[in-house]
């Protein structure tokens, strides 16, 4: 499980290094994942140019997976871009969490939001203060931008020479690098509900319907379950 971070004052400190070697940890080891994305992305018919835009601008892995996969299966753009979309409204929630959090200056907020994902998030809230979650925060940010970027171009370039992603596997790279930080977060018997059922709905109308609209679906798990909830109880 994550720890949330505390203010300023309500704990000790950890070591700048022991954050950076942990931040530079993630950030690496998650940005090297940009390589997988590029590939796929040019195996979907995705120029070059446009997988390097995806990330720079829009630098959310599962969304942009969820982009160039449903355009390689054949999904409609405008489906595929309400997918990617809806996926990525979860930074969203972050970032009102993290603004609490790390209460950066104003003119830096616009430049932050920009690194409000699933990594950055988890690196910031598993600190103990304020100090620790911002620097967290920076170089995760940083590490992972920079890598992500990097290996998005060498990908694609290289795609023609490495053939199809699913002979080596590389399709599934984002997915499993995004259920990889989900599992630990999901702690109570109502997270643990919506992923169920969110996975089912997703799978269940795979074949049914056309790329992009099975993840729509999928997103309706959250208010399904708060609603049982709420009838339960």
């Amino acid at each position: 499980m994550v720890k949330e971070a505390v203010p300023d004052g309500a704990a000790v400190g950890r070591p700048r290094a022991a954050v950076v070697r942990d931040a530079l940890g993630v950030g690496v080891a998650v940005g090297l994942s940009g390589f997988a994305f590029g590939v796929t992305a040019a195996g979907s018919g995705v120029s070059t140019l446009q997988a390097c835009a995806l990330s720079l601008l829009v630098f959310t892995g599962a969304s942009q997976f969820a982009l160039v996969g449903a355009l390689a299966a054949g999904g409609n753009p405008f489906t595929a871009a309400a997918g990617a979309f809806f996926l990525g409204t979860r930074n969203a929630f972050y970032g009102l969490r993290l603004s609490q959090l790390l209460r950066l200056p104003r003119a830096l907020r616009p430049l932050a939001a920009h690194w409000v994902i699933d990594e950055t998030t988890a690196v910031a809230l598993a600190q103990p203060d304020r100090r620790s979650a911002r620097l967290g925060f920076a170089v995760t940010g940083l590490s992972l931008y920079v890598l992500w970027n990097l290996t998005t171009l060498l990908g694609a370039l290289g795609a023609e020479a490495i053939g199809d992603t699913q002979d080596w596997g590389l399709d599934a790279a984002g997915p499993a690098v995004f259920l990889a930080l989900l599992a630990p977060m999901l702690t109570t018997s109502t997270e643990r509900a919506v992923a169920v059922l969110a996975l089912v709905l997703g799978l269940g109308f795979l074949p049914l319907l056309p790329a992009g609209v099975p993840v729509l679906i999928a997103a309706l798990a959250a208010p399904a379950v708060l609603w049982a909830k709420g009838r339960r109880s």
